[in-house]
């Protein structure tokens, strides 16, 4: 098959796995930096190009779209998706998950466990917001945060609704959450493909940290999953519209909740951590489902 990794930078781990796999299955594969790719858009022959020639022939596109370029890059797949070429994950998967707010809403709608969450645009609600989440102490999100960045432990009223009045001073959309404090900074990445937990892995903050991120000095280990977390995280990827993807969990006094799906998971960890190929996982799945040729996702929440 022809494959196309949509990525910025062909030296990152994940884009350079996912070529290394593909082509060990005997694949040709492309690094394409979407960013760079320009479309024709019209109903008799819509094509995407690149560095001046038109991107014909593919079988799929494995999307490795960064937060910060959500906009174009799903742009990028959309336009591969009215040709006709299968998507790892597709357009609307990846935009609904990037919102983090409708990502939490369509999680609720669907019954999945989640920390209790509360949103606000006036700051004269801040009071009645804390009380919503259970009062401090809180976790503050930037709805437009990535890898930890943007996101703050309030341990008291006071702290909370300085950093809520500091945020919306800046006129920066957030989001308030109740503090999981029985997770003690540790989290659960678990990696879907086609409706299946391949891997997981339990990741602990850095001494102080209550964050978890990789990024950020947390450690990771392979983690054994119960029954219930396992569904969460399948359930969550499906809720999304997603076939790849990284659903976080904490596992809370009233089961596990979910903090995040992401679209576009990194492979270094999970990889690292578990030693499974995911990277070959994930070229397996594409393979076997390019050739229906599926590209209309059906979900329209």
């Amino acid at each position: 098959m022809k494959i196309a990794i949509l990525s910025q930078d062909p030296s990152l781990y994940s884009t350079k796995r996912l070529k290394e796999a593909g082509e060990m299955q005997g694949h040709e594969m492309r690094v394409i930096n979407y960013l760079r790719c320009y479309m024709n858009i019209t109903s008799h022959n819509p094509t995407v190009v690149y560095n001046g020639k038109p991107l014909e022939n593919f079988d799929a596109v494995i999307p490795r779209i960064g937060a910060s370029r959500t906009f174009y890059g799903t742009a990028v797949v959309r336009q591969f998706e009215v040709i006709g070429v299968f998507s790892a994950n597709e357009s609307q998967a990846i935009s609904r998950s990037r919102d983090k707010l409708r990502c939490l809403q369509i999680l609720a709608r669907e019954g999945i466990g989640l920390p209790v969450t509360g949103f606000a645009h006036a700051t004269e609600d801040i009071d009645g917001l804390l009380e919503t989440v259970g009062g401090a102490p809180v976790v503050i999100k930037l709805l437009e945060g990535t890898q930890g960045i943007g996101v703050v432990l309030a341990e008291t009223k006071q702290a909370a609704k300085s950093v809520i009045e500091a945020f919306r001073g800046l006129e920066a959309n957030i989001l308030v959450q109740e503090y999981i404090k029985e997770a003690a900074g540790v989290d659960l990445r678990c990696f879907v493909v086609g409706g299946k937990v391949i891997a997981a892995m339990k990741r602990q903050g850095a001494e102080g940290e209550f964050r978890s991120n990789l990024h950020r000095g947390g450690k990771a280990e392979q983690v054994k999953l119960t029954p219930e977390e396992r569904s969460t995280a399948i359930r969550a990827a499906k809720a999304m519209g997603l076939r790849v993807a990284g659903v976080d969990l904490l596992r809370s006094n009233h089961g596990p909740v979910v903090m995040e799906v992401n679209s576009s998971p990194g492979l270094e960890g999970i990889e690292k951590a578990t030693g499974i190929d995911v990277a070959g996982k994930i070229i397996d799945f594409v393979a076997r489902n390019a050739e229906n040729g599926s590209t209309r996702d059906r979900i329209q929440y």
